[in-house]
């Protein structure tokens, strides 16, 4: 026995004091690694995801950082089945917050996902966003390719990262400007 009641209704993890949510989100891989991917999939892996939408950054933070954890306690293949494509389709939120955080979640997927993955899946939703409204999205573009280039083959960072980062290149944000050209410094 797990020690939990399954029925356990996992209110704290709404809790309004976002401290005590950041406390259950820390403790979110070990309850995962302990109950088992069914568990996890059936009772906590909605609220998991939730937390990346949370109002508050250091909820969102943690939850993004959770991930990575998540893929390696249940793998790459649950991981394709059942988080990837949830935050790949948070680039479409109207919450430009919410857009980041696909940003951020793809940077530490990345770190746990093969190349083809990165390439198939998460450098078209990249390029994407690359054309955002919101500066402070576009500049996390031109940093998140600086943290995926070393991961992918010369072929997609020839033809799909390098365009991308020229046209970021000459946004008239400085900011935007400043981290496309150190990530197309990457790309040489």
């Amino acid at each position: 026995s797990s020690g939990i009641n399954a029925e356990w209704p996992l209110r704290p993890g709404e809790d309004p004091k976002w401290r005590v949510r950041l406390a259950i989100i820390e403790h979110m891989p070990l309850l995962a690694e302990q109950l088992g991917v069914e568990f996890f999939d059936e009772k906590l892996n909605s609220l998991c995801m939730s937390w990346l939408v949370d109002g508050v950054f250091a909820i969102r933070s943690a939850a993004t950082s959770n991930l990575k954890k998540l893929v390696s306690i249940f793998g790459l293949e649950w991981a394709q089945n059942t988080v990837i494509t949830k935050v790949l389709s948070m680039a479409r939120d109207p919450n430009y917050l919410h857009r980041m955080t696909t940003l951020f979640a793809i940077n530490v997927l990345a770190e746990v996902c093969p190349p083809d993955v990165i390439s198939k899946f998460m450098v078209p939703v990249i390029s994407n966003l690359a054309a955002d409204a919101v500066p402070n999205v576009r500049f996390n573009v031109a940093k998140t390719m600086a943290l995926i280039v070393p991961s992918l083959d010369a072929q997609t960072v020839e033809f799909q990262i390098k365009p991308c980062l020229s046209k970021l290149y000459d946004d008239e944000d400085m900011d935007v400007k400043y981290f496309a050209h150190e990530a197309l410094v990457l790309c040489h």
